[in-house]
């Protein structure tokens, strides 16, 4: 499965760069690909453009503020999830899908 996330926690220093490894690991363990974004301190990161989010079969929303741009994921299926989940448990998220 092809798949993009976001990844974004409130001070966007740690928690959102652990959650993005920990989704970019257990998506190549499963079989998939992925592209994560990241929102942190340093702004939007690897950023998702449409072309990406249009291409692929799902997306996985890891965030614990308002997501920067949110309209680019209208019309594909979607997870929201804690970003705590996406760290301590990946594979629960991606079972989600």
């Amino acid at each position: 499965m092809k798949l993009v996330a976001v990844t974004a926690c409130p001070t966007g220093v740690a928690h959102t760069y652990m959650a993005a490894e920990q989704l970019e690991k257990t998506a190549k363990k499963l079989g998939h690909t992925i592209k994560v974004e990241t929102q942190g301190a340093m702004g939007l990161e690897n950023e998702l453009s449409q072309a990406d989010v249009d291409a692929a079969d799902a997306a996985i929303i890891a965030a614990d503020i308002a997501l920067e741009r949110p309209e680019r994921f209208d019309r594909i299926r979607r997870v929201d999830v804690p970003v705590q989940l996406a760290i301590r448990d990946p594979e629960g998220v991606f079972a989600r899908l």
